[in-house]
């Protein structure tokens, strides 16, 4: 009998994506290339610009028309799982409905928003969020067959909230082929131009998610920059100029604003060649509960600085350089250590790559089928 499984992917459908969006669109498309038998997918979408994956054999793409994030999941889900006559729901970003009509698993990708202080300075949409996760998750966990999670830090986090009893599976992220293909020179030119790059620069994929520790990697760019090559500039995506510009002032450092570039946000397809071309890679968050451009970068041959924190000493296996992320003054000398020693950083590329290749999609997939039939088949 075929066994019908509902996927929650509210979001993947907007231009900008996040982590979460990308690990429920990188699952959709493994099911699709895998196409198992015995089940048939419906997958949850909210309509939006960028329509990334459509319907495919057993995977079916379905668009569900909502105003708000809430809505959509209290509501509009719930009555679409009744319409389709599904055997299981997976929700597969931390929220769920509270009421739900079927079995539940839940991506319970980490619980920072619950914790005691949590991540201050964070903006008004971000605070939203955060109301909305902490009203929903405590309600919904107790009621989810099992969870999944994604690094072993973030189930023993979870445990420890929620008690021990609770059934945490580990599923790791995954990390696409293309990260592993060599990246020719034209490509990098190219992506390099299309972003106004220079040709040598240390590079932050952040954005102002507080956890992602901007305020320190700034003030170590600062350092970097003065006491680094001269050359080098600092290149830092999704940011705002006016931002940076204060916090230049804020720091009388307004002689270095040539040397920062911001090139807005950046495609995923194009961090390929992005990472290829950096002299560094900095990723020294607060908190992570798996920190998927450690293994994007990795594989791609980019030096990489990430914080001894959390699960980023877990997914990077230690082939990387691992800073305090509260002291900025660790992370710049860190960084010039490895900006100033040519053996150093080609052992931590060597290193990087043989980590990253433990990592992949179809393995992220392949968990995650054999958690839904454990459930299906109880």
């Amino acid at each position: 009998m075929t066994k019908r499984v509902a996927i929650e992917a509210q979001r993947i459908f907007r231009p900008k994506k996040h982590g979460m969006d990308m690990v429920a669109l990188e699952t959709v498309r493994q099911l699709i290339e895998l196409q198992p038998e015995g089940y048939e997918f419906f997958v949850f979408v909210k309509p939006d610009d960028d329509v990334c994956v459509t319907s495919s054999g057993c995977v079916n793409v379905i668009e569900l028309p909502a105003t708000t994030y809430p809505y959509w999941e209290q509501i509009a889900l719930p009555a679409a799982l009744n319409r389709y006559k599904v055997d299981l729901l997976h929700t597969t970003s931390n929220t769920a409905p509270v009421s739900p009509v079927v079995p539940l698993i839940i991506t319970l990708h980490d619980i920072i928003y619950l914790e005691k202080g949590g991540v201050k300075g964070a903006t008004w949409y971000q605070k939203l969020g955060t109301v909305y996760r902490k009203w929903n998750v405590p309600r919904v966990v107790p009621k989810a067959k099992a969870l999944i999670t994604v690094s072993e830090f973030e189930k023993k986090r979870i445990q420890q909230h929620f008690g021990e009893k609770t059934n945490v599976h580990v599923v790791y992220n995954g990390i696409s082929d293309r990260f592993f293909a060599e990246t020719t020179a034209t490509e990098k030119e190219a992506v390099k131009a299309r972003y106004k790059l220079p040709d040598q620069f240390v590079f932050f994929l952040g954005n102002t998610d507080p956890k992602k520790n901007l305020p320190n990697v700034l003030k170590a760019a600062l350092r970097i920059l003065r006491e680094g090559p001269e050359n080098l500039k600092m290149v830092i995506a999704d940011y705002a100029p006016e931002r940076l510009e204060q916090m230049l002032k804020a720091h009388q450092a307004e002689e270095l604003a040539s040397r920062f570039v911001l090139p807005g946000y950046i495609k995923n397809t194009d961090l390929p060649a992005i990472y290829a071309s950096c002299a560094l890679f900095l990723y020294p968050s607060l908190r992570e509960s798996f920190g998927i451009p450690i293994i994007e970068a990795q594989a791609c041959g980019a030096p990489l600085i990430t914080s001894n924190t959390s699960s980023m000493p877990e997914v990077s296996g230690s082939k990387a350089v691992l800073v305090d992320p509260a002291d900025f003054n660790d992370i710049a000398d860190k960084a010039l250590e490895v900006l100033h020693n040519d053996d150093f950083r080609l052992k931590l590329i060597s290193d990087g790559k043989q980590n990253a290749a433990r990592f992949s999609w179809k393995q992220t997939a392949l968990g995650t089928l054999k958690l839904y039939s454990d459930i299906l088949n109880r």
